[in-house]
């Protein structure tokens, strides 16, 4: 199993105006846009933008890891200890599980590139 940290998604309920902020203040590029979500190239490790409403403090970003297998990553987990996870949920594009460390802290294996 190798798991890659390949982007942390912030929450945003004006997906437009932060997407600017993004691209021409600080000079991202787009790696690739779908309703309610902008993905930015930033390195090793990406931003993306996902709608929804922001709640700091409450809707911390999300720390997502790229597995090409989510099914297997998601069993190979629970096997090592992973305790608090959530179904596989498919997009038609990408797999993704959300799950918890043992803090409570989210974070997701996906599949999407």
């Amino acid at each position: 199993m190798s798991l890659e940290l390949r982007r942390v998604i912030l929450f945003t309920s004006d997906i437009s105006g932060l997407a600017d902020f993004y691209q021409n203040v600080i000079g991202l590029t787009v790696a690739g846009r779908e309703a309610g979500w902008v993905d930015f190239n930033a390195g090793a490790c990406g931003l993306a933008l996902h709608t929804g409403t922001p709640a700091v403090g409450r809707r911390p970003p999300k720390i997502v890891f790229y597995t090409s297998d989510v099914a297997q990553t998601r069993s190979l987990l629970i096997k090592n200890g992973l305790a608090k996870t959530g179904p596989i949920r498919s997009t038609g594009k990408c797999d993704m599980c959300d799950c918890r460390d043992p803090d409570g802290n989210h974070f997701q294996i996906s599949s999407r590139a």
